[in-house]
């Protein structure tokens, strides 16, 4: 118990007592303890003549203790026993008067105390009212904060799953990469160091060989095509798309020409990338139009027929002007001799492995066609092979190590059908069959250095692979 509840105790019991004392004692002080009182508060009704009288002992709001005494009719003079018990009795009653009193003001003050006691606990039980309240404000304040930190919580643990997933995984990889380990040292052992530098010698040997082996190959002969590969949709139905085959690596060059006719704007990219995205990096404007779509790039120049002529044109890209220009003999021009679409295409300008190659039709020959070897520098015709194939009935044509492959239609089920070898002067048909995926090509070329056909593919831009066949050179192949 705290210690104000123990003061509160005191001075009840205190108050107890001294009413159970008043209530015996001070009646058998007056004579009088054989009266009854009817009940408390009440007066017994005696008359004062009979001797002192007493009313019953009671408590006033405050809780101060209270007794009444009704004095008798004293006679002044009289100075009996009675009057001896009243004085002693009067100074008991003032003994215990001022006993009240002091135990009034201990009761007053313990009263006061425990008032401000009431009201501390008052305003406690507010507080606790007041932090039980804040404790669930707080408590679901910190609940929600809880629940929103799970919430982001929870998609991690799939992600701890996979983790522990992996940690497994990489547990197992740390062991059988142990394993490997080991076995290669074993392995290292019984092969030794020297072991293992002939081995070197020999890969190094085996690589030396095979380029030997390379460089005695012949150069290929047709066997199959494959494609196409539509590497853009530009353009008119006709035109002409290239590369440089003799370029570096590094160099990827592509140049367009549209159209056949009307012409005189060539525009260069610097990659097949840049091309595909139209990302232009320069344009030249040519001193004279071309004719047809059978131009090539060759060792950084421009070859191409000058509109309405047999002449050559050879541009420089590098110099930006004309390097050298020559008429070809009797060749036909301006669709006397085309190829079986049309355009212009009388005079077919193309470059393989062995050098550059122009390929047209003469009234000499009887509008068949004729190949001419050129030099790329003079544009200078070193040497001709007359064909027994008509030009207009051929569809395209090209150049793979010297040998002319010609194809017999521009449309749907073109195949190569022909083909020449200047090496041999000899001819032969042939049955190549490829897939026209756009039903009219107006121009088919070979570039040596991607082992490609490139196409215009009545507006498409397409690559075709080729499949040669080599044979290896031997010591007595002259």
């Amino acid at each position: 118990m705290s210690a104000p509840l123990l003061k509160l105790g005191a001075v009840l019991s205190t108050m107890a007592m001294i009413s159970n004392w008043m209530s015996q004692t001070l009646p058998s002080l007056v004579g009088l303890n054989t009266t009854r009182l009817s009940a408390p508060d009440t007066l017994t009704q005696i008359s004062p003549k009979e001797g002192w009288q007493v009313y019953s002992s009671a408590q006033d709001p405050d809780g101060r203790c209270i007794c009444t005494v009704v004095a008798p009719e004293q006679n002044l003079c009289s100075r009996d026993a009675k009057s001896r018990q009243l004085r002693q009795l009067l100074e008991k009653v003032q003994n215990m008067s001022q006993s009240i009193e002091v135990l009034n003001l201990r009761t007053q003050r313990d009263f006061q105390y425990v008032l401000k006691m009431e009201t501390q606990m008052k305003g406690l039980k507010a507080k606790f009212r007041q932090i039980e309240d804040d404790r669930k404000t707080l408590m679901t304040k910190h609940f929600q904060e809880l629940k929103e930190k799970m919430d982001e919580l929870l998609p991690l643990i799939p992600v701890l799953e996979q983790y522990k997933t992996d940690a497994k995984l990489i547990t197992q990889f740390k062991e059988e990469i142990r394993n490997l380990s080991s076995v290669l040292t074993g392995i290292q052992e019984e092969i030794g160091a020297y072991d293992y530098e002939e081995l070197h010698q020999r890969v190094l040997s085996l690589e030396t060989r095979l380029r030997d082996c390379m460089k005695k190959l012949t150069c290929g002969k047709l066997m199959k095509i494959t494609g196409p590969i539509t590497v853009k949709t530009s353009g008119t139905r006709f035109g002409a798309w290239m590369t440089d085959p003799l370029a570096s690596e590094k160099n990827n060059r592509v140049w367009y020409m549209d159209s056949y006719t009307n012409n005189k704007i060539v525009r260069e990219y610097k990659s097949i990338a840049d091309f595909v995205s139209g990302a232009e990096s320069r344009t030249y404007n040519l001193p004279f139009k071309w004719a047809g779509t059978n131009h090539v790039v060759y060792n950084g120049s421009l070859y191409f027929n000058k509109y309405q002529s047999n002449i050559i044109i050879k541009y420089s890209f590098d110099l930006g002007r004309v390097l050298a220009q020559r008429s070809l003999e009797y060749a036909g021009f301006h669709n006397v001799y085309p190829y079986t679409w049309g355009g212009f295409s009388d005079i077919d300008l193309m470059a393989d492995e062995i050098g550059l190659w122009a390929v047209y039709a003469t009234n000499q020959n009887a509008g068949n066609i004729v190949i001419s070897q050129l030099n790329q520098d003079t544009l200078e015709v070193m040497k001709s092979w007359s064909t027994g194939y008509p030009k207009r009935s051929a569809g395209e044509s090209f150049m793979i190590c010297g040998t002319l492959y010609v194809t017999n239609s521009h449309l749907t089920g073109a195949k190569v059908y022909y083909s020449y070898s200047t090496k041999t002067s000899t001819y032969e048909y042939t049955d190549i069959p490829f897939h026209n995926q756009y039903f009219h090509i107006s121009m088919l070329d070979y570039n040596a250095r991607d082992r490609a056909l490139y196409a215009w593919n009545n507006g498409h831009q397409v690559l075709f692979n080729v499949t040669l066949f080599h044979i290896i050179k031997t010591e007595d192949d002259t």
